[in-house]
């Protein structure tokens, strides 16, 4: 059952904050990490937090870069199939340590940051995790708000 937004997205609702919103953005996106890796770390975020709406434009997005429907289809289950490059696995682990701060004491355990320092350098792991948070932030906000996904016909 979907319920009406409580209140418009506050992000559009405050120009100031849609600005500080498209540095993140920006900078998360410039820092070399594939784009296909921070729409997967997106999704998968969303997914754990049940932000109908981003989960919607996070898969919407990822085809349009050009991702496959299999892989969409198996971002929730990442470890048990083979559509994902260890880089990725990597990027995905931190993306669910990082959204699941609460599920364990050591939150970010030194292997799962190891194995993302492994694949990525530290630029590329400080827009991995800006784009882990913002799109915590993101979920956080639509949930709160009860921003639903868009409808789509046809």
């Amino acid at each position: 059952m979907t319920q009406e937004a409580r209140i418009q997205n506050p992000a559009t609702l405050l120009p100031e904050a849609v600005k500080a919103i498209n540095l993140l953005y920006r900078a998360a996106h410039s820092a070399g990490v594939p784009g296909t890796t921070l729409e997967l770390v997106h999704l998968r975020a969303s997914q754990i937090n049940g932000c109908s709406a981003c989960v919607d434009s996070g898969a919407r997005a990822s085809r349009k870069a050009g991702e496959t429907e299999e892989r969409l289809f198996a971002v929730a289950a990442w470890r048990e199939t083979p559509y994902f490059t260890e880089a990725e696995r990597a990027a995905l682990a931190l993306s669910e340590a990082a959204t699941r701060l609460a599920d364990r004491s050591d939150p970010v355990p030194d292997a799962i940051w190891a194995e993302a320092a492994r694949h990525f350098g530290e630029q590329e792991l400080a827009a991995l995790v800006l784009w882990i948070a913002t799109t915590n932030f993101f979920n956080r906000i639509n949930a709160t708000t009860r921003q639903p996904a868009p409808q789509h016909w046809g």
